[in-house]
């Protein structure tokens, strides 16, 4: 039996007006219960739909399809408990950092969507594509209320960190939103650069030290190794196309008398 109350305060947290104003007519109703039920899943789809756009995550590989034997060196059970989106609560970051092609994009994505699903906001940019943005504002107080837009995500995906070298400025703005989201909310990196090399990704930026030191305080770092994934498809797409036209090429043949 549904509790009066309980249901009471579903539909205030709904906003339902007119239904609280007409309680005592409609609080013993049978079909109430489903009909608070059906609003709250519908506003929870609306909510996830608008915050899937508001994130651009794009088309990616599902967990699921992930090739965990092709990597050399993966830390599954790091990944899977990255899903549980503990980071989220504790407001910290991860970064996942190896060579191209290994994954790194689609393993972030994937705890990002997670999180999107969880009924946090999220939003995802590429290095050059964030931080362009960010340089070419003149206004201070645009560029204040853009740094302020890339702070307020509970998730913030930075895609791509070192495959392009940046100006100092690049690096001070990347620094400034970095703190503005220091154990506040949550930002996934990822990166093809050991932090060793950051210094080459941001040349003769003063603050790189600081930035990487502010982004791993509180981090799970998850190391990737292994040879391109998109490389191996690319091959095995070749080869199987080689195969196909060789193939028909022998069905065509006609034989000889």
């Amino acid at each position: 039996m549904n509790n009066p109350g309980i249901l009471f305060n579903r539909a205030r947290a709904l906003r339902l007006n007119g239904l609280i104003a007409h309680w005592d007519e409609i609080a013993d109703a049978p079909w109430l219960a489903a009909v608070l039920q059906w609003e709250e899943e519908e506003r929870s789809d609306r909510s996830l739909r608008r915050r899937m756009r508001a994130a651009r995550l794009g088309h990616f590989r599902q967990l699921a399809d992930y090739d965990w034997k092709w990597p050399r060196r993966i830390d599954r059970t790091a990944i899977e408990e990255l899903m549980t989106l503990s980071f989220v609560k504790e407001a910290a970051n991860i970064v996942f950092i190896g060579p191209n092609g290994v994954g790194k994009s689609t393993l972030a994505l994937n705890v990002a969507y997670q999180a999107l699903v969880a009924g946090h906001s999220v939003l995802l940019r590429t290095a050059s594509e964030m931080l362009g943005e960010l340089a070419a504002i003149d206004s201070d107080s645009m560029l204040r209320r853009k740094l302020q837009y890339y702070a307020a995500p509970d998730v913030l995906v930075i895609d791509e960190v070192g495959y392009l070298s940046y100006s100092n400025r690049h690096a001070d703005l990347l620094f400034d939103l970095i703190s503005r989201r220091y154990e506040k909310r949550s930002t996934i990196v990822t990166t093809n650069k050991p932090f060793a090399q950051w210094s080459e990704v941001f040349p003769n930026a003063a603050c790189v030290v600081s930035l990487v030191d502010r982004l791993l305080h509180h981090c799970e770092v998850i190391a990737i190794d292994g040879d391109s994934y998109r490389f191996k498809e690319a091959t095995e797409r070749s080869k199987a196309q080689r195969q196909q036209r060789t193939s028909h090429a022998a069905d065509e043949k006609e034989p000889t008398a």
